[in-house]
């Protein structure tokens, strides 16, 4: 496991390689944090990398969430995800649905992606497969930038969730003051 101490310490491309894998698809945003070193809490540096990400420009940040893969999708079954998203959808068994139950994800999918232009993402350990559906189902009736909002926080839970298993107890999050 890291520390936060060693992540503060350690070079800059393996800051960027320890921190790499949290964002789905996008080192570079360790990497636009790096010169910020040292942070003061796992909360502090983390805050920093979502930071990075609402600072984008709309395009930017849809290219972003475009890198995510749909939940219950096609990438699911076929076990083609990033470690990290294979073992948050199997919390729910999202890769192992019958027929029915992947006909409606991947409708609900496909609706989501056509009005938003990006994948539905939510921060999947925090829910039930029925609360997961639930929130889909109330996500799509979204407005686009209360969309673009929601998507961003989903993204803030799952990578806090991310580093909060990489980084060793004794470096835990703590609440900005």
């Amino acid at each position: 496991m890291l520390t936060l101490e060693s992540l503060n310490t350690c070079p800059p491309d393996a800051f960027v390689a320890a921190l790499a894998e949290i964002w789905e698809h996008a080192p570079w945003v360790p990497e636009r944090v790096v010169q910020q070193r040292p942070f003061a809490s796992v909360a502090a540096l983390h805050g920093a990398m979502v930071a990075v990400v609402a600072a984008l420009d709309e395009p930017a940040r849809i290219a972003f969430y475009a890198g995510h893969p749909e939940l219950a999708g096609a990438d699911t079954r076929r076990g083609t995800m990033t470690d990290d998203s294979i073992a948050e959808q199997a919390s729910l068994d999202l890769a192992t649905l019958d027929a029915a139950s992947a006909q409606r994800w991947d409708a609900l999918n496909a609706a989501y992606r056509t009005r938003f232009g990006f994948p539905f993402i939510l921060c999947i350990r925090r829910h039930t497969r029925a609360s997961a559906l639930q929130a889909f189902e109330q996500r799509l009736q979204h407005d686009r930038a209360t969309e673009l909002a929601a998507a961003l926080d989903e993204i803030a839970a799952i990578t806090r969730l991310r580093l909060a298993q990489r980084v060793a107890p004794a470096s835990t999050f703590t609440t900005p003051a």
